[in-house]
């Protein structure tokens, strides 16, 4: 029996179908907000909407317009805004039990399960999870806690161009220097080696990721690389608030090959580019290249309930009682929602799904490459892709894409930014999208940057 209904059932119908944004509504609950909350608040300056209700790849504001939704909560909702399957297996559990802290329940013991089967191959049969709070942030600490109580080092190795997290530890792996300017000291003894991007680095993808490498090898071998005692290299497979930065051939095993030499976990950072997104379960399975720790969160949690792990081979599971804790690792009905999410996929084949429409997403974005100079590059894997813009002097266009967003919602799709600059579009929808509204979603996008492009760029 399939698991709940098929993709093509599960959206509103009518998307996108827009009158002028932001409607009355929006616009009175937005300025509400501004009123009675916290000033930290951001994703309302850029799209200006007040959600009201979502189905599939689709949501509808608080005055009625239908959207279609091509960033799914930053890639939370891989299998769509309130699945039936899911919400089946939510509410029931809900009337239940909700909250067990790590006391054992099915639910619990389920989803450990669920993930073992769709783990790395070197940590299938091999793993233990750790639980977390309901960030990526609390499963990047866990791996930061992880890493220096087996090697006993603390030092860590990340990479410029990443975003790992808000919190102390998580802050100190990202390379946002705006970011974190004002929280410092965050830890100390982090280094941030070059992420391999030949667009930005002007060269070929072999000497990139050769580079990166190098200064790798370096930091943890050279007696003068300055990072005494190293605990962990900890980096992105794709990098997603860098920009969909997709490390070219070599440049994964190669960070492997370096852990192992030194004995140093090698730590994947999965919380945006796993659980589907990449048409793989992971998207170091494209690369073949087995972490010893991984991190998950975001589309973990289902629906969108709050949920984070770690997935970790057994031999470092030498944690005592009570060294790693958190009170929200017992959400049964996130665990719950987890375990179908992953079936959901499974049943209806989401995983190859998000390879074709993807790789058919970056195509027609790559043809209209070919005929606009200010896209110079579409990359990603699956339904992870991002499309950089720049000038006829390299400089990067975030006012452009800015533009871009804008015209995108007021035409009825939502789409989201990424990139140092913010100048990459980053298309990040549900698993659950058909080819149809992906379509129609691209029309609006192929014609946004035409128009946005023709604004910024003056004739020849």
């Amino acid at each position: 029996m399939t698991a709940g209904p098929p993709i093509d059932e599960i959206h509103f119908e009518d998307a996108p179908d827009v009158g002028s944004v932001p409607g009355p509504n929006s616009r009175r609950l937005i300025e509400k907000q501004q009123r009675i909350d916290s000033s930290a608040v951001a994703y309302p300056e850029d799209i200006p909407i007040a959600f009201k209700e979502g189905k599939g790849a689709t949501v509808r504001d608080a005055d009625g317009n239908t959207f279609i939704d091509m960033f799914a909560g930053i890639g939370v909702l891989n299998v769509g805004h309130a699945n039936p399957y899911v919400l089946e297996a939510v509410q029931e559990q809900t009337s239940r039990l909700v909250h067990t802290v790590d006391f054992p329940t099915e639910a619990r013991l389920e989803l450990i399960e669920k993930l073992d089967e769709i783990a790395p191959d070197g940590l299938a049969g091999q793993n233990r999870v750790v639980f977390g709070g309901p960030t990526g942030s609390d499963a990047v600490e866990a791996s930061i806690k992880l890493a220096k109580y087996n090697t006993g080092g603390d030092g860590l190795i990340a990479f410029r161009g990443s975003y790992h997290g808000a919190t102390a530890g998580a802050m100190s792996v990202t390379s946002n220097k705006e970011f974190k300017r004002q929280y410092t000291p965050l830890l100390g003894d982090v280094v941030h080696a070059p992420y391999p991007y030949p667009l930005r680095d002007g060269t070929s993808p072999e000497a990139s990721v050769e580079h990166a490498l190098q200064e790798v090898q370096s930091i943890v071998e050279d007696p003068y690389g300055g990072l005494a005692n190293p605990a962990g290299i900890f980096v992105e497979p794709i990098q997603g608030e860098g920009g969909i930065v997709t490390p070219p051939e070599g440049f994964l095993q190669g960070l492997r090959d370096i852990a192992t030499d030194n004995d140093i976990p090698l730590v994947f950072d999965e919380i945006q580019s796993g659980f589907g997104r990449t048409g793989e379960w992971w998207a170091s399975d494209w690369a073949g290249v087995t972490p010893d720790v991984m991190t998950s969160a975001k589309a973990l949690g289902g629906i969108g309930f709050p949920l984070s792990a770690t997935m970790y081979h057994e031999d470092l599971d030498t944690w005592g009682s009570g060294d790693h804790a958190g009170t929200y690792r017992g959400h049964v009905v996130g665990m719950r929602a987890g375990s179908r999410a992953i079936e959901y996929i499974q049943d209806h084949n989401l995983l190859a799904h998000a390879r074709e429409l993807g790789s058919a997403i970056r195509t027609r974005l790559r043809d209209v490459g070919e005929k606009v100079d200010t896209l110079v590059e579409v990359r990603g894997t699956g339904l992870f892709i991002g499309a950089e813009f720049r000038d006829a002097d390299g400089e990067p266009l975030g006012d452009l894409v800015d533009d871009l967003q804008d015209y995108c919602f007021e035409h009825g799709v939502l789409v989201w930014k990424a990139g140092r600059n913010g100048n990459v579009l980053r298309l990040l929808p549900p698993l659950v999208i058909t080819e149809t509204l992906a379509e129609t979603a691209l029309d609006v996008i192929v014609e946004g940057i035409e128009h946005v492009t023709a604004q910024h760029v003056a004739p020849a």
